[in-house]
């Protein structure tokens, strides 16, 4: 499995970005997809992920201001778009693309390549 990430940037206070990612390859076993980032000096940690049902899951500090969507190939998501609104500092970081992957009865953790996101005046 590939992830191709796309977006980012730099964007202003209060002001919106969005991230898509795609993913190709063996993209029929993945289970959910999402977003992590870490910014300087910290751990990387978890913004958003969307699964093969359609549920979501928000880390609290981006919840009501960031939605996480998904395109489905059948069951499977392949394509998530992360439209982050009211954007403050410290969203900056390195935003990374993530899928699980099934491998049997375990998962497999995918990443793109991280694309940075900075919010300043």
């Amino acid at each position: 499995v590939q992830l191709q990430a796309s977006g980012g940037g730099l964007g202003q206070p209060g002001g919106s970005l969005s991230l898509s990612c795609a993913a190709s390859g063996n993209t029929f076993r993945i289970r959910k997809m999402g977003w992590y980032r870490q910014a300087p000096g910290q751990q990387r940690e978890l913004v958003a992920t969307i699964g093969d049902e359609g549920n979501t899951n928000y880390a609290d500090s981006v919840k009501g201001r960031f939605t996480i969507s998904g395109d489905y190939t059948g069951d499977t998501v392949n394509t998530v778009t992360l439209q982050m609104n009211s954007l403050k500092s410290e969203d900056s970081a390195v935003y990374y693309c993530y899928a699980d992957y099934a491998v049997g009865p375990y998962g497999y953790d995918y990443w793109g390549q991280g694309t940075q996101v900075t919010v300043s005046s």
